[in-house]
Protein backbone atom coordinates (compact mmCIF):
# COMPACT_ATOMS: atom_id res chain seq x y z
CA UNK A 1 0.00 0.00 0.00
CA UNK A 2 0.99 3.03 -0.85
CA UNK A 3 1.36 6.60 0.80
CA UNK A 4 0.54 10.15 0.29
CA UNK A 5 0.86 13.22 3.02
CA UNK A 6 -1.56 15.13 2.87
CA UNK A 7 -1.10 19.35 3.71
CA UNK A 8 -2.54 18.97 6.82
CA UNK A 9 -0.28 15.62 7.75
CA UNK A 10 -3.51 12.98 7.35
CA UNK A 11 -1.23 10.37 5.75
CA UNK A 12 -3.64 8.52 2.63
CA UNK A 13 -3.50 5.13 2.19
CA UNK A 14 -3.87 3.52 -1.51
CA UNK A 15 -3.64 0.74 -3.70
CA UNK A 16 -2.59 1.08 -7.23
CA UNK A 17 -2.52 -1.89 -9.64
CA UNK A 18 -2.72 -2.27 -13.28
CA UNK A 19 -1.78 -0.07 -16.54
CA UNK A 20 -3.75 1.86 -18.85
CA UNK A 21 -6.57 4.94 -18.46
CA UNK A 22 -7.17 5.29 -14.70
CA UNK A 23 -10.14 4.22 -12.68
CA UNK A 24 -10.19 5.75 -9.19
CA UNK A 25 -12.77 3.77 -7.03
CA UNK A 26 -14.12 6.03 -3.69
CA UNK A 27 -15.97 3.83 -1.34
CA UNK A 28 -18.38 4.70 1.16
CA UNK A 29 -18.67 5.55 4.54
CA UNK A 30 -16.80 3.48 7.37
CA UNK A 31 -15.69 1.09 4.37
CA UNK A 32 -12.30 0.92 2.85
CA UNK A 33 -10.17 0.44 -0.16
CA UNK A 34 -10.91 -3.68 0.89
CA UNK A 35 -14.47 -3.26 -0.40
CA UNK A 36 -12.95 -2.23 -4.29
CA UNK A 37 -10.35 -5.13 -4.44
CA UNK A 38 -12.14 -7.94 -6.49
CA UNK A 39 -13.43 -5.32 -8.80
CA UNK A 40 -10.29 -3.27 -9.32
CA UNK A 41 -8.41 -6.89 -9.66
CA UNK A 42 -11.13 -7.33 -13.00
CA UNK A 43 -10.11 -3.96 -14.32
CA UNK A 44 -6.90 -3.97 -13.52
CA UNK A 45 -6.02 -6.09 -17.18
CA UNK A 46 -6.93 -2.78 -19.10
CA UNK A 47 -6.78 0.56 -16.39
CA UNK A 48 -4.68 1.72 -13.82
CA UNK A 49 -6.40 1.40 -10.60
CA UNK A 50 -6.46 3.13 -7.65
CA UNK A 51 -8.46 2.50 -4.22
CA UNK A 52 -8.05 4.66 -1.44
CA UNK A 53 -8.58 4.56 2.48
CA UNK A 54 -10.42 7.87 2.19
CA UNK A 55 -8.94 9.92 5.69
CA UNK A 56 -10.56 8.79 9.08
CA UNK A 57 -11.40 5.38 7.40
CA UNK A 58 -9.50 1.91 6.81
CA UNK A 59 -8.24 1.56 10.60
CA UNK A 60 -4.81 4.00 9.81
CA UNK A 61 -4.17 6.34 12.83
CA UNK A 62 -5.87 9.69 12.57
CA UNK A 63 -3.60 12.49 14.40
CA UNK A 64 -6.84 13.91 16.39
CA UNK A 65 -6.51 17.36 15.45
CA UNK A 66 -6.96 16.06 11.63
CA UNK A 67 -10.30 16.78 10.05
CA UNK A 68 -12.35 14.00 8.53
CA UNK A 69 -14.74 16.60 6.34
CA UNK A 70 -15.84 15.91 3.26
CA UNK A 71 -14.09 18.58 1.46
CA UNK A 72 -10.73 17.44 2.61
CA UNK A 73 -11.41 13.93 0.84
CA UNK A 74 -12.02 16.38 -2.35
CA UNK A 75 -8.60 17.81 -1.47
CA UNK A 76 -7.19 14.18 -1.24
CA UNK A 77 -8.41 13.47 -3.99
CA UNK A 78 -7.21 16.30 -6.00
CA UNK A 79 -3.87 16.10 -4.64
CA UNK A 80 -3.64 11.66 -5.37
CA UNK A 81 -4.32 12.86 -9.45
CA UNK A 82 -1.68 15.77 -9.30
CA UNK A 83 0.97 13.18 -7.31
CA UNK A 84 0.63 10.62 -10.13
CA UNK A 85 -0.52 13.58 -12.85
CA UNK A 86 -3.95 11.35 -13.68
CA UNK A 87 -5.63 12.94 -16.43
CA UNK A 88 -8.93 11.45 -18.36
CA UNK A 89 -10.01 9.60 -14.96
CA UNK A 90 -12.63 8.07 -14.51
CA UNK A 91 -13.86 8.41 -10.88
CA UNK A 92 -16.23 6.03 -9.26
CA UNK A 93 -18.16 6.59 -6.47
CA UNK A 94 -20.33 4.80 -4.00
CA UNK A 95 -22.32 6.63 -1.44
CA UNK A 96 -19.98 8.94 0.80
CA UNK A 97 -17.36 7.97 -2.35
CA UNK A 98 -20.18 9.70 -4.52
CA UNK A 99 -20.45 12.39 -2.22
CA UNK A 100 -16.71 13.32 -2.46
CA UNK A 101 -16.75 13.30 -5.96
CA UNK A 102 -19.61 15.94 -5.89
CA UNK A 103 -17.22 17.73 -3.36
CA UNK A 104 -14.40 17.12 -5.60
CA UNK A 105 -16.05 18.86 -8.70
CA UNK A 106 -17.14 21.57 -7.12
CA UNK A 107 -14.29 22.37 -5.80
CA UNK A 108 -11.53 21.29 -8.65
CA UNK A 109 -14.30 21.24 -11.29
CA UNK A 110 -14.02 18.01 -14.25
CA UNK A 111 -10.83 19.04 -16.06
CA UNK A 112 -9.09 15.93 -14.91
CA UNK A 113 -12.09 13.45 -15.50
CA UNK A 114 -13.16 11.77 -18.20
CA UNK A 115 -16.00 10.62 -16.53
CA UNK A 116 -17.86 9.84 -13.00
CA UNK A 117 -19.93 6.60 -12.09
CA UNK A 118 -22.35 7.27 -9.44
CA UNK A 119 -23.82 4.31 -7.44
CA UNK A 120 -26.71 4.85 -4.73
CA UNK A 121 -26.19 8.02 -3.47
CA UNK A 122 -28.36 11.11 -3.10
CA UNK A 123 -26.69 14.80 -3.92
CA UNK A 124 -28.52 16.01 0.07
CA UNK A 125 -28.81 13.60 2.76
CA UNK A 126 -31.30 15.20 5.10
CA UNK A 127 -34.70 16.26 4.41
CA UNK A 128 -37.12 19.21 4.78
CA UNK A 129 -40.56 20.40 3.64
CA UNK A 130 -38.90 21.19 0.41
CA UNK A 131 -37.03 18.00 -0.14
CA UNK A 132 -37.97 14.47 0.21
CA UNK A 133 -35.40 12.79 -1.95
CA UNK A 134 -32.61 12.46 1.08
CA UNK A 135 -32.49 9.47 2.83
CA UNK A 136 -35.52 7.13 3.69
CA UNK A 137 -37.24 10.26 1.67
CA UNK A 138 -38.13 11.61 5.15
CA UNK A 139 -35.00 12.06 7.59
CA UNK A 140 -34.83 15.64 8.72
CA UNK A 141 -32.39 17.71 11.01
CA UNK A 142 -33.90 16.15 14.33
CA UNK A 143 -34.13 12.65 12.83
CA UNK A 144 -29.95 13.12 12.02
CA UNK A 145 -29.47 14.44 15.18
CA UNK A 146 -30.64 11.87 16.84
CA UNK A 147 -28.56 9.55 14.61
CA UNK A 148 -25.52 11.59 15.74
CA UNK A 149 -26.46 10.82 19.50
CA UNK A 150 -26.91 7.38 19.29
CA UNK A 151 -23.56 7.35 17.25
CA UNK A 152 -21.49 8.81 19.56
CA UNK A 153 -23.03 6.50 22.46
CA UNK A 154 -22.81 3.25 20.17
CA UNK A 155 -20.86 3.75 17.20
CA UNK A 156 -21.93 0.18 15.27
CA UNK A 157 -25.79 0.46 16.60
CA UNK A 158 -26.49 3.45 15.26
CA UNK A 159 -24.75 2.94 11.83
CA UNK A 160 -26.39 -0.82 11.94
CA UNK A 161 -30.26 1.24 12.95
CA UNK A 162 -29.62 3.32 10.22
CA UNK A 163 -29.28 0.24 7.60
CA UNK A 164 -32.11 -1.51 9.12
CA UNK A 165 -34.64 1.51 9.43
CA UNK A 166 -35.05 2.44 5.76
CA UNK A 167 -36.99 1.15 2.87
CA UNK A 168 -35.47 -2.35 2.30
CA UNK A 169 -38.07 -4.86 4.40
CA UNK A 170 -35.16 -7.37 4.49
CA UNK A 171 -32.93 -5.68 6.17
CA UNK A 172 -35.51 -4.44 9.09
CA UNK A 173 -35.78 -8.10 9.46
CA UNK A 174 -32.44 -9.07 9.56
CA UNK A 175 -31.27 -6.54 12.26
CA UNK A 176 -34.63 -7.64 14.65
CA UNK A 177 -33.90 -11.16 14.24
CA UNK A 178 -29.89 -10.00 14.64
CA UNK A 179 -29.24 -12.19 11.27
CA UNK A 180 -25.53 -13.67 11.04
CA UNK A 181 -24.74 -10.69 8.28
CA UNK A 182 -25.85 -8.03 10.83
CA UNK A 183 -23.70 -9.99 13.85
CA UNK A 184 -20.59 -9.71 11.70
CA UNK A 185 -21.11 -6.20 10.59
CA UNK A 186 -21.54 -5.73 13.92
CA UNK A 187 -18.35 -7.44 14.95
CA UNK A 188 -16.58 -5.51 12.61
CA UNK A 189 -17.72 -1.79 13.30
CA UNK A 190 -17.38 -2.42 17.29
CA UNK A 191 -13.25 -2.47 15.80
CA UNK A 192 -13.80 1.38 14.11
CA UNK A 193 -12.48 4.44 15.59
CA UNK A 194 -16.05 5.97 15.93
CA UNK A 195 -15.77 9.52 16.44
CA UNK A 196 -13.42 10.76 13.36
CA UNK A 197 -16.82 8.40 11.49
CA UNK A 198 -18.98 10.65 13.24
CA UNK A 199 -17.35 13.95 12.47
CA UNK A 200 -17.15 12.80 8.97
CA UNK A 201 -21.23 12.07 8.87
CA UNK A 202 -21.80 15.48 10.29
CA UNK A 203 -19.81 17.37 6.95
CA UNK A 204 -22.24 14.42 4.85
CA UNK A 205 -25.10 15.20 6.14
CA UNK A 206 -24.46 19.23 6.44
CA UNK A 207 -23.76 19.32 2.32
CA UNK A 208 -25.90 19.83 -0.87
CA UNK A 209 -24.56 19.31 -3.80
CA UNK A 210 -27.77 19.74 -5.60
CA UNK A 211 -26.07 22.56 -7.65
CA UNK A 212 -23.31 20.90 -8.39
CA UNK A 213 -25.17 18.06 -10.40
CA UNK A 214 -25.68 20.06 -13.58
CA UNK A 215 -21.88 21.13 -13.29
CA UNK A 216 -20.40 17.49 -14.41
CA UNK A 217 -19.28 18.02 -17.76
CA UNK A 218 -18.23 14.38 -17.85
CA UNK A 219 -20.53 11.60 -19.04
CA UNK A 220 -21.86 10.23 -15.81
CA UNK A 221 -22.93 6.33 -15.40
CA UNK A 222 -25.37 6.02 -12.77
CA UNK A 223 -26.01 2.66 -10.36
CA UNK A 224 -28.91 2.47 -8.54
CA UNK A 225 -30.27 -0.45 -6.48
CA UNK A 226 -34.16 -1.21 -6.41
CA UNK A 227 -34.28 -2.22 -2.92
CA UNK A 228 -31.94 0.88 -1.59
CA UNK A 229 -32.17 0.96 2.19
CA UNK A 230 -32.17 4.57 1.72
CA UNK A 231 -33.39 5.81 -1.55
CA UNK A 232 -36.22 5.92 -3.56
CA UNK A 233 -36.07 5.42 -7.36
CA UNK A 234 -37.39 9.16 -7.24
CA UNK A 235 -33.40 9.78 -6.48
CA UNK A 236 -31.96 8.64 -8.99
CA UNK A 237 -34.28 10.07 -11.53
CA UNK A 238 -33.15 12.99 -9.81
CA UNK A 239 -30.25 12.94 -10.57
CA UNK A 240 -30.31 11.92 -13.63
CA UNK A 241 -32.61 14.86 -15.34
CA UNK A 242 -29.87 17.23 -13.48
CA UNK A 243 -26.75 15.60 -15.30
CA UNK A 244 -26.09 16.63 -18.64
CA UNK A 245 -25.13 13.55 -19.84
CA UNK A 246 -25.93 10.94 -17.76
CA UNK A 247 -27.50 7.20 -18.50
CA UNK A 248 -29.18 5.43 -15.16
CA UNK A 249 -28.90 1.65 -14.71
CA UNK A 250 -31.42 0.26 -11.76
CA UNK A 251 -30.17 -3.37 -10.51
CA UNK A 252 -33.09 -5.56 -9.62
CA UNK A 253 -33.39 -6.98 -5.86
CA UNK A 254 -30.21 -4.89 -5.29
CA UNK A 255 -29.91 -2.71 -1.82
CA UNK A 256 -27.38 0.10 -1.59
CA UNK A 257 -24.69 -1.72 -2.80
CA UNK A 258 -26.14 -2.97 -5.79
CA UNK A 259 -22.62 -3.44 -7.32
CA UNK A 260 -22.22 -6.39 -5.13
CA UNK A 261 -25.60 -7.78 -5.75
CA UNK A 262 -24.83 -7.69 -9.29
CA UNK A 263 -20.99 -8.28 -9.95
CA UNK A 264 -20.16 -9.03 -13.02
CA UNK A 265 -22.72 -7.16 -14.32
CA UNK A 266 -21.43 -3.83 -13.07
CA UNK A 267 -17.56 -4.71 -14.13
CA UNK A 268 -19.08 -4.95 -17.58
CA UNK A 269 -20.95 -2.06 -17.67
CA UNK A 270 -18.03 -0.38 -16.06
CA UNK A 271 -15.81 -1.41 -18.72
CA UNK A 272 -18.30 -0.62 -21.16
CA UNK A 273 -18.15 3.13 -20.09
CA UNK A 274 -15.00 3.45 -19.62
CA UNK A 275 -14.47 2.26 -23.28
CA UNK A 276 -17.16 4.77 -24.30
CA UNK A 277 -15.36 7.63 -22.69
CA UNK A 278 -12.11 7.08 -23.49
CA UNK A 279 -13.24 7.16 -27.70
CA UNK A 280 -16.07 9.47 -27.97
CA UNK A 281 -17.99 10.38 -30.78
Amino acid sequence: MEVLQAKDGAKIHYLRLGKGSPIIFLHGWSASAKDWLPFASALADYHEVICWDARGHGGHPLNPETSTHVREMAADLQLLMQHHDLDNALLVGHSMGALTLWQYVQDFGCERLAGVCIIDQSPKLVTDGQWQNGIYGKFNQADNQRLIETLREDFAEGLLQLVANGYNRKSYENYNRNSRGFQQMREHLQTLDGEPLVQCWESLTAADYRDVLPLISAPALLIYGDESQFYSQAVAEYVRDRIPNAELHIYEKADHSPQLFHRERFIWELQKFARKIAQPD
